[in-house]
């Protein structure tokens, strides 16, 4: 293992710790709870921050995404809503192997979850509406993303290169064997 993803996988401390398999269980919706997680990643309770990292992990260990782009805390016997802002994950640090289609891109977010960008765990682009700015998102598990931070994105787009797609010239990156394009309204401006 490089030494690069090596200290990434360490930094996650999440090690042969696996995820509940949230996505097996199918108990009864018990409510919403007042839990939400703002858009820079951070998780409040009845408006009080939780500042216990550990207890976030548990939380995000147990998050759902559901087909009513609702956002759940589930165990085996409930199932409890609750509010998130934009992508309940942010990434913080990017991993970067290889180059051209050999690239390896793999990322890790501020809960621990440690992703290889690929066709499993796509990324994809949206127009930031309060700046008009680029926001990146990539897939992690299940229906949950995580939105790159503003240093990630920088660190990106030093990645970005041209390639034809579909007789079309595309900006994008590659990871995985996997050309990840920007959608061409980012390149008119």
């Amino acid at each position: 293992m490089p030494k690069g993803l090596a200290a990434l996988m360490s930094r996650a401390n999440e090690q042969g710790k696996a995820k509940p398999p949230v996505e097996k269980w199918n108990p009864p919706f018990c409510g919403d709870l007042d839990i939400r997680i703002f858009r820079d990643g951070s998780w409040s309770y009845m408006g009080s921050k939780i500042g216990r990292e550990a207890l976030v992990k548990l939380f995000s260990s147990v998050l759902r995404k559901e087909d009513d782009g609702r956002h759940y805390l589930v165990t085996p016997v409930e199932k409890i809503g609750i509010t998130v802002d934009d992508a309940p994950f942010i990434g913080v640090e990017l991993h970067v192997e290889g180059v051209g289609k050999e690239q390896v891109l793999t990322l890790r977010t501020n809960v621990g979850d440690v992703t290889v960008l690929d066709g499993e765990h796509a990324l994809r682009f949206e127009r930031a509406p309060e700046n008009d700015g680029l926001k990146p998102y990539v897939l992690v598990r299940g229906r949950l993303e995580a939105r790159l931070s503003r240093a990630l994105l920088y660190e990106l787009a030093e990645l970005f290169e041209e390639t034809e797609v579909d007789g079309q010239l595309a900006t994008g990156v590659w990871s995985s064997g996997t050309f990840f394009s920007l959608a061409p309204e980012f390149l008119s401006d």
